[in-house]
């Protein structure tokens, strides 16, 4: 077992996968999950592994949420995992067979699949995540979604071999959750930062249609191509349509 390197996994109500998330962990001697309310299996799961720590938090955002997880872990290098993805064989004997150093973030590929379907297009294709990384020298940004890894100005990167499998979405339910979750916080981080108007909320989603079905090839994906990419250009609307009402409403509060 490698013990130098701390995994980190945030779950909630994440039994589907967590299983075969943590047998692909086995090689590594600290997994550090952290849950935010989980009602369902995921904690008895958890507690079935013995390399795995498990602590409890309420939700802060998925930025602070990452960075707690990364303070509670014994080991300074720390390997970020999602909760849906696995971690295959070769990418663990790469990453504990490397010389790692410090200066140097390490990046994985991800294959992203829809229902058990791997999709290349939509953008979800060529999907490389900063995943490695040394606490000593980097931490997560504090955003609420859609946060990354703060990349210090002079640090190398450098590509792990092996891949990372991700059960992204079994069905439409779950693509319309995850849209009306990620825009809600997106639109709360946003408030007094960004401008919003319902002119650009549909500019803003045709565009990403477009992107989405057309450039990245989305259509090449068939039913699934097309329902991401309508899905995506729904997220980026009603993000925008969010932001609009929330500085909308609030303007009105204060005048009354």
């Amino acid at each position: 077992m490698a013990n130098y390197i701390s995994v980190t996994v945030l779950t909630k109500n994440s039994e589907a996968y967590l299983c075969e998330c943590l047998e692909a962990l086995k090689p590594f001697s600290e997994v550090v999950i952290l849950d935010n309310g989980s009602t369902d299996k995921t904690l008895d799961i958890a507690g079935s592994f013995e390399n795995v720590r498990v602590y409890e938090h309420p939700f802060t955002g998925f930025g602070p949420m990452k960075n707690l997880a990364v303070d509670k872990a014994s080991n300074d290098w720390i390997l970020s995992i999602d909760s849906d993805e696995i971690v295959s064989s070769e990418l663990a004997r790469d990453i504990l067979s490397r010389d790692l150093e410090g200066n140097c973030l390490y990046t994985v590929v991800r294959d992203n699949y829809y229902h058990g379907r791997l999709i290349r297009g939509c953008g979800w294709q060529n999907d490389h995540l900063y995943r490695l990384f040394n606490r000593k020298n980097n931490r997560f940004n504090n955003k609420l979604v859609h946060e990354g890894i703060e990349i210090k100005e002079g640090m190398k990167t450098a590509l792990l071999k092996g891949r990372l499998k991700h059960y992204s979405y079994d069905n439409a339910s779950q693509l319309l959750q995850k849209m009306q979750y990620y825009s809600t916080l997106w639109a709360e981080e946003n408030q007094n930062k960004k401008k919003a108007s319902p002119f650009k909320a549909l500019m803003y989603g045709m565009i990403t249609f477009f992107k989405s079905y057309v450039l990245q090839n989305g259509w090449l994906n068939g039913y699934e191509g097309l329902l991401i990419s309508i899905t995506e250009a729904n997220g980026v609307f009603y993000k925008y349509i969010k932001l609009y009402e929330a500085v909308r409403f609030s303007s009105h509060k204060s005048r009354t």
